[in-house]
């Protein structure tokens, strides 16, 4: 039987999977109002927060390129028919995931002051980061099994599951973060920034563990690792290569963005620390239909069902499109209160609201590009995403940053920067789409 696509069929799976997909933001943004309202220190762990969690995102989305390539390869046999055959895949490629995420955790954890170093982090914003990272990097395994079987939720076309795992680790940081910064009267001292790492940390532990209870109870798919290899896992493995190479360079770009601000000042990272939270927050939240896409689009490239899948494009980017549309208004709504939710520091605030518009007004652009980008993961497609993020990074975002940097622009020019990237993403993407697609439609 064919895909439907309808509103109905689309937002089954997108508003789930926009609920999952912004708990990973949820945990970064809650850390950073909490820690930046800190009496003592406040701007300085608001800092440190900032530039953790910007390395500790291009670690996760580096590794974490796994998920999208498990989604892809199970949902293009569920929609051929042939599930069975993948059936062993999920496990091999969860230890391969989780070994290699020990490896780089091992290969970080003695070197971790030097690291940070590297963002120009210094005095004690570098102790801070230090100390936080040394308890937060314990996550990371935990988080990479999650998001693989995230991966396999998706590519047996349930969100659900997910969505559920995400909201209970959410709602549990946000609790934890509360108790464990700014303590219990009476229970448990103020933590500060180490409490903000130890929430995130058991919030991380206890999404694993229910992602591990529910893929035993809810599906027949075991993650007990058999021998022989399954013939799609090298595929698998050459397209999260391709991944890891597109999250290296969508992470370059984070990273110099965040350098460049900590140059600045103080008050300019803790600005950037903020805006670049309320971006991945939209980020995922508009996400959650190019998730649709991903796990849809896979399905109907299995059944080659080319009309469906043109058809299911023109529906997502036109969600998408009024969900950022939605964001935007409210943005500007509330442009001010936004920004003291996470600050009360005068000059970072000054430095945040000098530059929010920016952010607000690319939310369609960023659409185009998180639309497009998930149903390319879902076709497979990886080896031309990896390519579309090296040209937007190497040859539209770096330039643009040190063409602001040269010209004294600021904020300003990060954030230039980022929606000229935006833009380059997006565009190539609608164009391959059109030109593989549109004549497959006229065939049929």
């Amino acid at each position: 039987m064919k895909t439907k696509i309808t509103f109905k069929s689309i937002n089954n799976l997108a508003i789930p999977a926009t609920v999952a997909g912004i708990a990973e933001p949820i945990l970064s943004i809650t850390d950073t109002a909490i820690v930046g309202n800190i009496p003592v220190d406040g701007l300085e762990s608001l800092a440190a927060a900032g530039i953790v969690g910007s390395f500790l995102s291009m670690l996760i989305w580096v590794l974490g390129q796994t998920r999208s390539a498990i989604s892809a390869i199970i949902s293009q046999y569920l929609g051929a028919g042939k599930l069975q055959e993948v059936k062993d895949l999920p496990a091999q490629a969860i230890f391969f995931n989780i070994a290699l995420s020990i490896v780089v955790l091992l290969s970080t954890v003695f070197v971790i002051e030097d690291i940070f170093k590297l963002f120009e982090a210094s005095g004690k914003i570098l102790d801070y980061c230090v100390s936080y990272y040394a308890i937060r990097v314990w996550g990371f395994p935990l988080t990479l099994f999650t998001f693989a079987i995230f991966g396999i939720f998706r590519g047996l076309q349930n969100t659900y599951w997910p969505m559920l795992i995400a909201l209970i680790g959410a709602l549990l940081n946000i609790v934890l973060d509360f108790i464990f910064v700014y303590g219990w009267e009476g229970v448990l001292p103020a933590m500060h920034l180490e409490g903000a790492a130890w929430a995130s940390l058991l919030a991380q532990g206890v999404m694993a563990l229910i992602a591990f209870a529910l893929l035993l109870i809810k599906t027949d798919i075991s993650l007990k690792l058999r021998f022989p290899l399954n013939k799609e896992l090298p595929r698998l493995i050459a397209m999260s290569l391709n991944l890891f190479v597109r999250a290296l360079a969508l992470n370059t770009a984070l990273i110099l963005a965040v350098r460049e601000a900590t140059i600045l000042g103080d008050s300019f990272i803790g600005a950037h620390t903020i805006a670049i939270n309320i971006w991945l927050f939209s980020a995922f939240f508009i996400d959650g239909y190019g998730a649709a896409g991903n796990i849809m689009g896979g399905k109907l490239l299995g059944e080659k069902n080319y009309n469906g899948l043109w058809k299911l494009a023109k529906k997502i980017m036109l969600y998408g499109m009024l969900v950022s549309l939605a964001l935007m208004l409210l943005c500007f709504a509330f442009y001010t209160p936004i920004g003291k939710l996470f600050s009360n520091e005068s000059l970072v605030l000054q430095g945040f609201y000098s530059i929010f518009f920016i952010i607000i007004l690319g939310l369609p652009i960023n659409t185009l590009a998180f639309v497009f980008d998930g149903l390319f993961k879902g076709l497979g497609e990886m080896k031309y995403l990896r390519n579309v993020l090296l040209f937007a990074t190497f040859l539209g975002f770096v330039p643009v940053l040190y063409l602001g940097k040269f010209m004294h622009w600021g904020l300003y020019g990060i954030w230039i920067a980022f929606t000229v990237w935006m833009l380059v993403r997006g565009g190539a993407l609608v164009w391959k789409f059109r030109r593989k697609f549109r004549p497959l439609l006229q065939k049929v």
